[in-house]
């Protein structure tokens, strides 16, 4: 039906004031709605932001297992929780550490940057605290005099003991005893016995065979620690002929196991 000019004014005069007042008000209410929700939004994705980044800095981070180093306790393809609360995360540019739950211990599985490149993370077993002794006869660790039984470690290739020039480093911490001969050559499963200085730590790898750790490239000083692995909350055997490797060969049976 067509409206007659007669009938659009008589439809304009019933349009009140108050009635345009009304509409305004809600066309305004409309677009203070939208700009808080967006504002609501941006404020809860920077808090989380925060959140996340004060969670990874201080309390627990991700790592990803890429070498065999640490086979058959931790496998290529495992991914860890690490708790940095446990020796006392840093405080970035500073240099200092927020109080440590405890001290790392004999035996303990610790991740921690590279002495040689700080932009490599390693994660590898503490096997020396300073003040300790400790020598390796035959690939078998005696520390303080006695043989360690680690059950733990694992050997694939025991009958080879490569001497590299890396290890000559171990020269000026050798224990000058009354037996020691004039010339040491230290190699892969026999060295020592070596002093563990103030402030640092003595790592190897639980795969000796094949493990680049304090043998190779020296002590780990005690500021360099990143925190200590937990649990293993994902896992998958890498495939390089699948590129869904993660999703096709998950090791249910690694999901949630505990690293000791």
């Amino acid at each position: 039906m067509e409206v007659s000019p007669s009938t659009e004014k008589d439809a304009n005069r019933m349009i009140t004031p108050a009635k345009r007042i009304d509409a305004l008000q809600y066309v305004n209410r409309r677009r203070s709605f939208g700009l808080g929700f967006l504002w609501e939004w941006t404020k809860i994705f920077w808090i989380s932001v925060a959140l996340f980044l004060v969670l990874r800095t201080f309390i627990v981070e991700a790592f990803k297992i890429p070498s065999g180093s640490m086979e058959r306790t931790l496998l290529i393809g495992d991914f860890l929780l690490v708790n940095k609360m446990a020796y006392g995360a840093e405080i970035p540019f500073t240099h200092k550490r927020l109080p440590a739950l405890r001290g790392p211990l004999r035996g303990d599985v610790i991740v921690f940057e590279s002495p040689e490149d700080k932009t490599k993370t390693y994660v590898k077993r503490l096997v020396g605290l300073a003040g300790d002794t400790l020598e390796m006869k035959d690939g078998i660790l005696i520390r303080n005099g006695k043989r360690l039984a680690e059950q733990y470690v694992w050997h694939v290739a025991p009958e080879v003991d490569p001497v590299e020039e890396r290890f000559r480093w171990q020269r000026d911490y050798i224990v000058h005893a009354a037996n020691a001969t004039v010339g040491y050559y230290p190699s892969r499963n026999n060295w020592g016995p070596l002093v563990v200085p103030e402030k640092n730590y003595f790592v190897l790898g639980d795969n000796r065979d094949n493990s680049s750790d304090s043998r190779y490239w020296g002590f780990v000083a005690d500021s360099l620690l990143k925190g200590s692995p937990f649990v293993i909350y994902y896992s998958y055997a890498p495939d390089s002929a699948s590129a869904l490797a993660w999703l096709t060969r998950i090791r249910w049976n690694r999901l949630g196991e505990r690293v000791r």
